[in-house]
């Protein structure tokens, strides 16, 4: 039996998951990681802490399962993308903490070149918007306010990257430096239809091209790990971002299928094959995973804060122990009772992109428990989807006929339920839940020959279970109509 190690590094937590020939998950381990905030809209990551939790898990996966690494044929690794790291290369330390995906801190950067008329060019050859959340304008507050990193920069002694970068530096000991387009695509500096680094958004968001990755297809050769890390020395045969590679893990690599996860944010992608839409819904275009190096697109809708609302509700305000009461609580009421939640905590993403909004509760009487916020909050995480599905089908012209769904919320049947009710579609949980983790480790098998196409994959997938819509469409309407009543009022709460 040959098998597979997928290296999953997301914001909360890092996972290693190891599959078989036929795609079925043979063991896992995850570990949890400290959130950094230094400041209000800052969140950071210490880079040491992603590399240690990572190698730890993947060591701790062979060990549970009793396999050596040696019985690794390849590794896919995906991440959290966007995230931000500047290092030396001549030793390999980080010379800043690794700025998140959610940190706000260039808002004003962001404001500033929107409003000297850059964004219709960084559009035109991105698919993004001018935005704090991706990389490009991270990557260069770092090189400004870390003494001297902006010379050494140019002089080719610092090495930027994403998550990706980081680990496959590390794994190969500083001899390969490289990404792909999924997480190229996502740092506003990338042309995604010329699939190479562009020199006018370089000098636009001044970074230095000698700090670049070199860019190949997600399934292709990254390198051979060191010996030392996990006992034998494992080729790296994929690389993709976390929605990405969960796009190719569903099965999605058709035009107009679409998957959304549900993570620390919801992030919803549809391929739309060979073609690039332009969006005009607020959705952004990206690169989907290449296994050739003929260029996949896809629309996406990024929402900041999903699963987030939940470990907010546990930790921020104590209204529960763990993140599995949530549904319990949530069905001891018929509904919200008119309870509304914006978790606009970091701003919102997709369809509004308005970092100045903030989150907000509304319709509380005095009547409204605990029971009405928990069903409020999953109502959240549904309605934002639900806005991200009604601008794929504006933007693709084409109705959506089903939603594929992974993330660590599709436990939750009744999250998923009132996502049917409100998309009035069909929302399919996978047999394979770590779809993520599987589709690192489908672009690694398609490099190493285990499989030998998209079409050989995508006739592994398999259903656990459908939910169909039960609601009307007025009332699912009426519902939708309250969320964006409470959407108005949340935004630009942080102008002043």
């Amino acid at each position: 039996m040959s098998y597979l190690l997928a290296l999953d590094q997301g914001t909360t937590s890092s996972r290693a998951v190891i599959f078989d020939a036929r795609g079925n998950l043979v063991g896992m381990a995850q570990q949890e990681f400290p959130q950094l905030y230094p400041q209000p809209g800052w969140v950071e990551h210490d880079p040491e802490t992603l590399w240690n939790s990572q190698l730890e898990t993947a060591r701790l996966a062979l060990s549970k399962t009793g396999l050596k690494a040696r019985e690794m044929v390849s590794i896919g690794i995906t991440n959290q993308r966007e995230t931000t790291l500047v290092w030396e290369r001549s030793s390999g330390r980080p010379i800043h903490n690794a700025i998140v995906w959610q940190d706000r801190r260039t808002a004003d950067v962001c404001a500033r070149l929107k409003a000297e008329g850059h964004e219709a060019l960084v559009r035109k050859r991105t698919g993004l918007l001018l935005d704090p959340y991706f990389s490009g304008t991270k990557l260069a507050w770092i090189l400004d306010h870390v003494p001297g990193a902006r010379k050494r920069a140019e002089r080719g002694e610092l090495a930027f990257g994403t998550v990706d970068s980081w680990l496959v530096w590390r794994l190969t000991h500083g001899r390969v430096h490289a990404t792909d387009p999924s997480n190229a695509a996502r740092t506003l500096l990338f042309d995604i239809y010329r699939n190479t680094w562009d020199d006018e958004l370089l000098d636009l968001l001044r970074v230095p091209r000698a700090v670049l990755p070199q860019v190949q297809p997600s399934a292709s050769d990254f390198g051979q790990t060191d010996t030392e890390w996990l006992g034998a020395s494992i080729r790296i045969g994929g690389v993709a971002g976390d929605q990405q590679a969960a796009l190719f893990g569903q099965a999605c690599h058709k035009p107009g299928m679409v998957k959304n996860t549900y993570g620390t944010g919801c992030f919803m992608l549809m391929h739309t094959g060979s073609t690039l839409k332009t969006s005009s819904h607020g959705l952004l275009g990206t690169a989907a995973a290449q296994t050739s190096g003929t260029p996949a697109f896809a629309l996406e809708g990024s929402v900041f804060i999903a699963g987030a609302l939940v470990q907010w509700l546990r930790d921020g305000l104590g209204m529960i122990r763990s993140a599995a009461e949530i549904e319990p609580l949530a069905r001891s009421v018929p509904n919200s009772d008119g309870v509304v939640i914006v978790p606009a905590f970091v701003g919102l993403g997709s369809p509004h992109w308005d970092p100045q909004a903030r989150g907000a509760l509304f319709g509380l009487t005095r009547g409204s428990t605990r029971a009405h916020v928990a069903r409020a909050a999953l109502d959240a995480i549904a309605f934002q989807s639900a806005e991200l599905i009604e601008a794929m089908q504006a933007d693709a012209g084409q109705s959506v006929e089903a939603l594929r769904v992974d993330g660590g919320a599709i436990s939750n049947d009744l999250l998923l339920q009132i996502q049917a009710d409100l998309l009035g579609v069909p929302v399919i949980r996978p047999r394979v839940a770590e779809t993520t983790a599987l589709g690192a480790a489908y672009l690694a098998g398609i490099t190493s020959g285990i499989w030998a196409s998209e079409s050989e994959v995508a006739g592994q997938w398999q259903a656990e279970r459908v939910f169909g819509p039960a609601i009307s469409r007025d009332e699912a309407a009426s519902r939708i109509q309250l969320w964006h009543k409470a959407v108005t009022r949340s935004r630009g709460w942080a102008e002043s």
